[in-house]
């Protein structure tokens, strides 16, 4: 079944970009070979979305980092779905454990996160993870758990999971240099897809992807996607440099 779902590499810029610097990324992206069978999706900050979208190819996707529950009203300093949709973009992530940890977001709003932009119609990378206390203290399923089960009791129809792709991003790993082993991140993720044959349902699990997020880098991205239960990649800092597009090309 690991073969019937599309490989995946998410691209998060984070807080980081400007028209120079998007142009460069954005003509790497367009010229240089990109394994076709990988689904390819890019994060820029929100006041960047409508300036990638017009650049890049359209075959590659474009994703907010975030979006509020509402369509529209007395939200200082949020974007909607129906925002993102309207300039082109498709894709949101929503989360993040900078939102969960840096911005104080409870596994409540990101389950309304959810369930609005699923609403909308966007597709949604959700993200889980623990932190490295969390870890140490076995941890990791309990919290996972607990973040997954937000998320899937806010997708409202069946049929919405063809719009998710859930992304494991361990705390620990991210920005940090340390990385799960594969045996590590398959672990969780094999997990992960037993929780929702359990509680969501068996064809989901087989069909949602997974992906890894944590120091994912072009030296550990071919090993890391060997695994039977690893879809993909989320990316951060690695994104914005030339090897992205080794980590895109992780299983030619």
């Amino acid at each position: 079944m690991a073969d019937q779902r599309k490989f995946f590499v998410g691209g998060n810029w984070k807080l980081n970009g400007s028209k120079a610097s998007i142009d460069q990324i954005v003509k790497d992206l367009n010229e240089k070979g990109l394994n076709p069978n990988t689904e390819v999706v890019v994060a820029p900050p929100s006041l960047y979305l409508a300036y990638t979208r017009e650049k890049l190819n359209k075959q590659i996707g474009v994703a907010a980092q975030n979006s509020y529950k509402a369509e529209k009203g007395a939200f200082t300093g949020e974007i909607s779905p129906a925002m993102i949709k309207d300039i082109g973009v498709e894709w949101v992530i929503l989360g993040h454990s900078e939102r969960r940890h840096v911005f104080g977001e409870s596994n409540k709003l990101i389950g309304e996160k959810v369930a609005h932009a699923l609403s909308a119609g966007l597709h949604i990378l959700p993200c889980i993870g623990e932190k490295l206390e969390e870890r140490e203290a076995n941890k990791t399923e309990e919290v996972c758990f607990s973040q997954l089960k937000e998320i899937a009791d806010n997708v409202k129809n069946v049929a919405d999971w063809s719009r998710v792709v859930v992304a494991y991003e361990p705390v620990w790993a991210i920005g940090t240099g340390k990385v799960a082993t594969p045996a590590q991140a398959q672990e969780i993720h094999h997990s992960l897809r037993q929780w929702l044959a359990k509680n969501v349902s068996a064809d989901v699990a087989k069909s949602v992807r997974i992906l890894y997020g944590g120091s994912v880098t072009a030296d550990n991205c071919k090993e890391l996607g060997t695994q039977p239960d690893v879809d993909g990649f989320l990316v951060g800092g690695a994104s914005l440099k030339p090897e992205f597009i080794n980590i895109i090309n992780a299983r030619q």
